[in-house]
């Protein structure tokens, strides 16, 4: 069975730590594709907001 995340983070110990997320078939998070020059700058704030509603909770 799964830990729950809040049992295995512990910020008295380590308060800062470092969000990675993969995407599939060369997809882009963040940035731009420099093989379509597609940008995809304005999910950098989606993903910010998300992480501090998601560190609010622990």
């Amino acid at each position: 069975m799964a830990t729950a995340r809040k049992q295995q983070i512990s910020l008295v110990d380590t308060p800062y730590y470092h969000c990675v997320s993969r995407c599939v078939r060369r997809a882009y998070l963040c940035g731009e594709d420099k093989h379509t020059g597609q940008s995809y700058e304005h999910r950098r704030g989606w993903v910010a907001d998300k992480l501090q509603v998601l560190s609010e909770g622990i």
